[in-house]
C-alpha cells in the first residue's frame, strides 16, 4: 500500500470518518442521558462511567497500534494469525486484571465520599463483566475496522484509533447499562 503523506490525502481519508464519528459521539451523550436518574440514585455507577468509556477505549487504541504496526512490518495477516491472536488475548486478559481494580476503585472512592448505594461486590461484578465484554467488543471492533482499512487502502495509522475510540465510547455505555440492568 503506498501512503501518500500530504495534508490533503489525509484529511480526505479522516474527515469523512471523523464527521460521522462525531455523530456517533452524540449519539453516545445521548445514550448517557437517559440513564441519569440510574446514576443519580447509585453514584458508584456513575463513577463508573467514565474510567469503563475511557478504559475500554484505551484497550481497543493499544490493540489498534499493535496491529498497524504489524501491519506496516508486514507481520499480520487477517486469517489464522498469531500476532493477531496473541494480541487479542492479551487485550482480553489486560481487561480482566484493570476492570477489577477499576471497580474497586469505584467503590471505595463513592463510599468514602457518600453512600455507595450499591455492594462492593455488585460494583465489582458490574465493572468485571462489563470490563470483559467490552475487551471482546474492543478486539472484534479494532480487527474489523483494521481489516476495513486493510481493504479499502487506507492507512490504519489514520483512521482505525479514532474510530475504535469512538465506537468503545458508545459500546462502554450501553455495554456497563445493560449489565447494570442484569445485575442490579
Amino acid at each position: 500500500m503506498a501512503t501518500e503523506w500530504t495534508v490533503r490525502a489525509i484529511t480526505r481519508a479522516t474527515l469523512p470518518i471523523l464527521l460521522v464519528l462525531t455523530l456517533v459521539a452524540v449519539a453516545s451523550g445521548l445514550v448517557l442521558g437517559g440513564f441519569e436518574e440510574t446514576l443519580l440514585e447509585y453514584p458508584s455507577l456513575l463513577v463508573l462511567v467514565p474510567v469503563t468509556i475511557g478504559s475500554a477505549g484505551n484497550l481497543g487504541s493499544v490493540l489498534a497500534s499493535r496491529l498497524s504496526t504489524a501491519f506496516h512490518l508486514g507481520t499480520l495477516s487477517f486469517g489464522a494469525d498469531e500476532t493477531l491472536l496473541g494480541n487479542a488475548i492479551a487485550t482480553v486478559a489486560l481487561s480482566l486484571t484493570v476492570f477489577p481494580v477499576i471497580g474497586a476503585g469505584a467503590w471505595l472512592l463513592t463510599s468514602l465520599l457518600t453512600e455507595s448505594g450499591l455492594t462492593f461486590t455488585t460494583v465489582l461484578v458490574v465493572a468485571v463483566v462489563s470490563g470483559a465484554v467490552l475487551a471482546v467488543l474492543a478486539v472484534l471492533v479494532t480487527v474489523t475496522t483494521a481489516y476495513a482499512a486493510y481493504q479499502l487502502e487506507l492507512d490504519p495509522d489514520d483512521v482505525v484509533i479514532p474510530v475504535v475510540t469512538n465506537t468503545c465510547d458508545v459500546l462502554g455505555v450501553l455495554v456497563l447499562f445493560a449489565v447494570v440492568q442484569v445485575v442490579v
